[in-house]
């Protein structure tokens, strides 16, 4: 079995494959306070409490987009694994080529999400990730990785409209009925969640006006499935893009 491991500025999602089988998954908090043993007791632990043998875990790949977590991590995957893991970066064999002024720029999980939705859709195919910032990715019908877009997420932007106002409260991000509201929560709400599908939807038609060919539109991320029901341009939801990515990488590596 193989553990695969992607490191996000939020969040930290882990998953089980057995072969190509997602056995489990769990979403933990990055905290880059957290100790190797911290780490190792919680990921452990998670393994016990789900009935999952972790002396049966072969090998280990990681993405990362936070670069002070990965030498914890890589000390706990060898002292409570006993496994130096791989991890996704220059020299790792993707089969992707990326055409970015300079590679090393190019976020592990956008390359990783990018993977994935090619070897599952071919392209020209768009990528959408909610996560911290939502980046938006494009990959040819020849699987050449050709860049992409960067924006605040939407939690940071709501969280960064709470902060920076003396009077709008937090709210839970979700669709309205309508857009005139007549109160403040609802007001917040409706100008976020249409704020962010407008977002989406103008996006990629400029991407696929650039790409001059219709290209399919895989979203991911935590706020995936609340965006996509409402944005036209997303055809497909793949909640585990990412870890899809690894496993397919972690092959191609073996």
């Amino acid at each position: 079995m193989v553990l695969v491991i992607d490191v996000g500025n939020t969040n930290i999602v882990l998953g089980i494959f057995d072969g190509k089988a997602l056995l489990d998954h769990w979403r933990i908090s990055t905290d880059r306070l957290r100790t190797t043993d911290e780490y190792g007791v919680l990921i452990r632990n998670l393994f016990y409490a789900n009935g999952v043998d972790a002396e049966a875990i072969q090998d280990i790949i990681i993405s990362s987009v936070v670069p002070p977590v990965m030498p914890t991590l890589e000390r706990m995957c060898q002292r409570y694994f006993g496994l130096v893991p791989l991890v996704i970066g220059p020299g790792v064999k993707t089969g992707m080529d990326i055409k970015y002024d300079n590679p090393r720029e190019v976020g592990a999980d956008r390359i990783v999400n990018a993977v994935a939705a090619y070897e599952m859709y071919g392209g020209p195919v768009i990528i959408i990730d909610f996560g911290t910032a939502t980046t938006f990715c494009a990959v040819d019908r020849k699987g050449v990785y050709l860049g992409g877009s960067i924006c605040p997420g939407i939690g940071i932007s709501t969280e960064a409209l709470v902060q920076r106002t003396a009077k709008l409260p937090r709210i839970e991000v979700r669709r309205t009925d309508k857009v005139i509201c007549r109160n403040t929560v609802e007001s917040m709400q409706a100008g976020v969640f249409y704020g962010f599908v407008g977002q989406v939807d103008g996006l990629v038609a400029r991407m696929q006006k650039e790409l001059g060919s219709r290209a399919k539109v895989v979203a991911t991320g935590g706020l995936a499935v609340i965006i996509a029901p409402e944005a036209k341009s997303i055809d497909v939801v793949e909640p585990m893009l990412t870890l899809e990515g690894l496993r397919i990488i972690y092959e191609r590596n073996r």
